[in-house]
C-alpha cells in the first residue's frame, strides 16, 4: 500500500452511478440464509440480475468450485446473459452479501487509477459467527484485481454508508455508532475514517434503519442518493417504520439548505413477515442498485411496487429500470443493493 491515506493521496469513493468496470456478486449457497424451500427462487433472482447487468457491463460472480460455476452458467445462460461479459471467480464465500464484506472501490481524482478500501467485516456486531469467514472472501476479492489496498482496521459494511461521489456521505447512528463495531470510535472518529479513507468531508447522520434489518440500520435499506443532490427517502403513512422514517425525514429537511438537497419521498411495500420467526423482513424499494445501463429494483408484488420503479424511472432516464422479484431474497434479510458490489471503471 502507497503511504498515506486516500484522502491525502487524491483518491475519492465514486458514486454508483459513475461508470463501471463491473458489477460484483456472489453465488447464493448458504442453507441457512437460504433453505431448499427457497434457494432455487434466490438463484433464478442471481441469474435475472446477473443477465440483466451482463447488457451493459461485466460482471464477476463468486463461486465455490467447478460444479457451482456450472450450474450458475447454466442458469445465467437460461435467463438470456450476454456469457462473454459474465466471469466466474473462484473465491470461497460464506453468503451473498458482497455489498457489505467486499472492498469500496475508489479513483483517483486526476489520473483515474483505481483503488480498494477494505474494511474489517465482523458479521454485522459478530450476530453470525458462521457468516464471519466473508472477511476473509472480501480479502480475496481485493486481492483478484490487483488494485493498490488501503486497509483502516476498522469495522464497517458498504451497505451502512452511500456517496454521492463530491464528498458528501449518508449513514445512520444506529450502525456507524453502535458499540457492536468500533466501541474506541466516537461520532468524530467515525467521521475522521470516512475523510480519510472515502474523501468524504460532509457526512449526514440520521437516526435508525425500518424494521426487520438485522444489520442494526444500514442506509441502502431507506435513504439514498440519485444524484449529487437528490436523495430518496422511504416512507410510510402508519405502521412500525412510520415514526423512525418521520424523524429520518426530518433530519434530511434539517440538512437540505446546508448541502443544496432534493428530497422525495419512496414508498416502501406492505409488510412481509416471517411467520415460522415472527419477524418482519426488511423489504425496501431502496434497495435498489444502479448499474451501467439499468437500475435493478427490488419489488414484492405489491401494489407500490409501479411506483417505486416510476419514481427511480424519473431519477435514470437513461437507464431501463428492471424489476427484480425479491420476495425471497429478503427472505435472508437483505436485497439487490445488498447482494451487489460497483467496480468503477478506470480514467473517470
Amino acid at each position: 500500500m502507497a503511504e498515506g491515506t486516500p484522502f491525502s493521496l487524491g483518491y475519492r469513493m465514486p458514486a454508483e452511478w459513475e461508470r463501471h468496470d463491473a458489477t460484483w456478486l456472489s453465488w447464493p449457497k448458504n442453507p441457512l440464509t437460504f433453505p431448499p424451500e427457497v434457494l432455487g427462487e434466490v438463484e433464478g433472482t442471481f441469474a435475472r440480475m446477473a443477465s440483466t447487468l451482463s447488457e451493459g457491463e461485466t460482471v464477476k460472480v463468486l463461486v465455490d468450485d467447478e460444479a457451482a460455476e456450472a450450474r450458475a452458467y447454466d442458469l445465467v445462460a437460461r435467463a438470456g446473459g450476454d456469457m462473454a461479459r459474465v466471469r466466474f471467480l473462484h473465491i470461497r464465500s460464506a453468503d451473498v452479501w458482497i455489498r457489505d464484506y467486499g472492498p469500496s472501490f475508489l479513483l483517483h481524482r486526476k489520473t483515474g487509477e483505481k483503488a480498494a478500501v477494505k474494511w474489517d467485516f465482523n458479521a454485522w456486531g459478530g450476530k453470525y459467527d458462521d457468516l464471519l469467514y466473508d472477511h476473509i472472501t472480501g480479502e480475496k476479492v481485493v486481492e483478484s484485481t490487483g488494485v493498490p489496498c488501503f486497509r483502516p482496521g476498522i469495522v464497517l459494511e458498504g451497505g451502512s454508508i452511500d456517496v454521492n461521489g463530491q464528498g458528501l456521505l449518508l449513514t445512520t447512528e444506529q450502525c456507524l455508532l453502535n458499540r457492536n463495531r468500533n466501541p474506541h470510535l466516537d461520532r468524530e472518529g467515525i467521521e475522521g475514517y470516512l475523510l480519510h479513507y472515502l474523501s468524504t468531508p460532509d457526512v449526514i447522520w440520521l437516526s435508525s434503519g425500518i424494521e426487520g434489518d438485522d444489520t442494526d440500520g444500514h442506509i441502502d435499506d431507506f435513504a439514498r442518493f440519485v444524484s449529487p443532490s437528490a436523495v430518496l427517502c422511504a416512507h410510510a403513512e402508519s405502521g412500525e417504520n412510520a415514526p423512525v422514517l418521520r424523524r429520518n425525514w426530518e433530519l434530511l429537511e434539517g440538512a437540505r439548505d446546508l448541502y443544496g438537497l432534493e428530497l422525495q419521498r419512496l414508498p416502501l411495500p406492505g409488510p412481509l413477515y416471517l411467520a415460522e420467526e415472527g419477524r418482519v423482513l426488511p423489504a425496501s424499494y431502496a434497495n435498489f442498485y444502479i448499474g451501467d445501463r439499468v437500475v435493478l429494483v427490488p419489488v414484492f408484488g405489491d401494489p407500490q411496487d409501479r411506483l417505486a420503479c416510476d419514481i427511480l424511472a424519473s431519477h435514470f432516464p437513461g437507464r431501463e429500470v428492471v424489476p427484480i422479484m425479491a420476495r425471497e431474497l429478503v427472505y435472508g434479510y437483505g436485497g439487490v443493493h445488498c447482494a451487489t458490489q460497483q467496480e468503477p471503471a478506470e480514467g473517470q
